[in-house]
């Protein structure tokens, strides 16, 4: 019995030491790290071969396909795209070595079959070559990491491929007839392609993808055949971040002509600005149309759908076109660019106007008299003016007539400094260079056109800070409001100290300042002398 105990405990050890083997074993594979940040390659031209998911679920990991790396290894050879890409019409067809997908078995035999016979006949003649083994085209790749990047047509390099070619505006635009079912052109209707070809291929119209680089490519191709310089066929050349910042752009781009009004009312009805029916009870908004497109790169910037007017697609009610977002709404909504308020809050983030809109004015409720700044023009009155005059010459009149804020409290009127006292006990107190911040915050903005048309006081910069007190030269100061220690009855508002760090330190943050941060206490408090 004795000698039968032995052997289970030996046999017990035995497997409780190959399981901890395994455990170890196991973890060692399935908890390993991918490669270090160092070992992996940033790269804009991955592309995950995954043509047979139309055909149904993949069996194998879809084949990590480097493009450029393969171009080069093409160009040693002396050949070009053609080795891999079939033409049709003289256009490069961007499937690899077919023009259509027929059936799964027939694309994966395009693949493998070529794909692996060149892989082999570079590897006979001694030179790299790529695997030939369906597990090692068939992983996950982790040492690979994608830095491509989008890349558009903003107003310089529209310009610049307008001028190449000589403003045939045929060239690249284009529009469908549903009737013939032809493409044309249609003169004074241009658009950005965006407008027609979307994401994914739909009906007749093939994917945005597909759409630049049967174009662009193409012609970049067709134009190098014939001169030294065009623009890139290679991933790369497009897609890395690197190679876009090697782009010229234009310091001063000429105004991209396409019919657009200098200024103009925004309109709150499709059937035209004198249709008093649909009116609002907001009074009208003058555009400075001019103005803000030399602000922005491309149009898309507002007309992200097409290049009608808003009203087109955001009316006062919602349509089904506007994806059920009303004008006001399409107009105010904050955090999308698109919008006038949604740019204009943007534009807050810079550091310069960080420190009083990201950190201490977030949560102010903006005063309903600030609406005036934008609705300035009475709708009746409009109306019966525009029988005597251009909406355009109105439209200006109105802007004309706004004027911008530029004054400032005189210096003698702004305390240079302010003690603040509320730890003496523990810190000697806080010397604030009143003076000298508020007239860097107003050096900061003084070029700003937003700044001018919407800080409509001279106080408006003290009521960052003060921000729940009635406008004033002489504002109260904090403890007025904010009591020592916190009242629990109200958890709105901080107690005295924290006030004062988040109003200081926030803003601080927001702006980027270094100096004085939250771990050094006597940047700020100088320590109390002992007696």
């Amino acid at each position: 019995m004795k000698k039968v105990k032995a052997r289970l405990s030996v046999t017990g050890s035995v497997l409780v030491i190959l399981i901890v083997s395994i455990c170890l074993t196991c973890s060692g594979n399935y908890g390993a790290k991918g490669p270090a940040e160092s070992e992996m390659q940033q790269r804009a031209d991955i592309i995950r071969i995954a043509a047979m998911q139309k055909f149904g679920k993949l069996e194998r990991p879809a084949v990590t396909f480097l493009h450029q790396k393969h171009s080069e290894a093409v160009a040693k050879k002396n050949k070009d795209c053609t080795a891999c890409h079939l033409t049709r019409k003289d256009r490069q067809v961007f499937k690899y070595m077919r023009l259509e997908d027929s059936t799964q078995q027939a694309v994966m035999d395009v693949y493998h079959t070529n794909c692996v016979a060149c892989h082999q006949q570079t590897a006979a003649a001694n030179e790299k070559s790529g695997p030939v083994v369906c597990g090692e085209c068939h992983q996950e790749r982790t040492d690979l990491v994608s830095v491509w990047q989008p890349i558009g047509m903003d107003k310089s390099l529209h310009y610049r491929h307008s001028k190449a070619q000589n403003e045939k505006c045929e060239r690249c635009h284009h529009q469908y007839d549903e009737v013939t079912k032809k493409l044309f052109y249609a003169k004074g209707q241009e658009g950005t392609c965006r407008y027609c070809h979307q994401d994914l291929t739909e009906e007749n119209r093939i994917s945005l993808q597909q759409a630049s680089h049967l174009e662009c490519i193409n012609c970049h191709r067709q134009t190098l055949a014939k001169f030294d310089d065009a623009g890139p066929i290679t991933c790369g050349g497009c897609h890395d971040p690197a190679q876009q910042k090697l782009i010229e752009r234009l310091k001063v781009v000429p105004r991209m002509q396409r019919n657009q009004p200098d200024t103009v009312f925004v309109r709150t009805s499709k059937s035209g600005i004198k249709d008093l029916k649909q009116a609002t009870r907001m009074k009208m908004v003058p555009f400075n149309h001019q103005s803000h497109e030399e602000y922005s790169d491309t149009c898309r910037v507002c007309h992200h759908a097409n290049l009608n007017a808003c009203v087109q697609c955001h009316t006062l009610q919602g349509t089904k076109e506007g994806k059920y977002v009303t004008l006001e709404a399409s107009m105010h909504r904050l955090n999308v660019n698109m919008s006038c308020s949604g740019c204009h809050e943007i534009n807050q983030r810079a550091p310069e106007c960080a420190g009083c809109h990201v950190s201490i004015a977030k949560t102010r409720q903006q005063d309903p008299s600030a609406c005036q700044a934008c609705h300035m023009a009475d709708a009746v009155q409009v109306a019966e003016s525009l029988q005597q005059t251009d909406e355009k010459e109105l439209a200006a009149m109105y802007l004309a007539a706004r004027e911008p804020m530029t004054d400032m409290y005189a210096a003698s009127d702004i305390p240079e400094n302010v003690e603040i006292k509320a730890l003496k006990n523990q810190y000697e107190p806080v010397k604030l260079p009143h003076r000298k911040i508020i007239k860097t915050l107003s050096n900061n903005i003084n070029n700003s056109k937003l700044v001018a048309y919407f800080h409509a006081d001279k106080n408006t910069l003290c009521q960052a800070c003060h921000h729940h007190s009635p406008a004033g030269q002489k504002p109260p100061n904090c403890a007025s409001c904010h009591g020592r220690p916190f009242d629990e009855r109200d958890p709105s508002k901080p107690g005295l100290m924290a006030a004062y760090h988040r109003q200081c330190m926030d803003c601080h943050d927001a702006m980027g300042l270094e100096k004085p941060v939250a771990t050094n206490c006597v940047a700020c408090h100088p320590k109390k002398s002992i007696l």
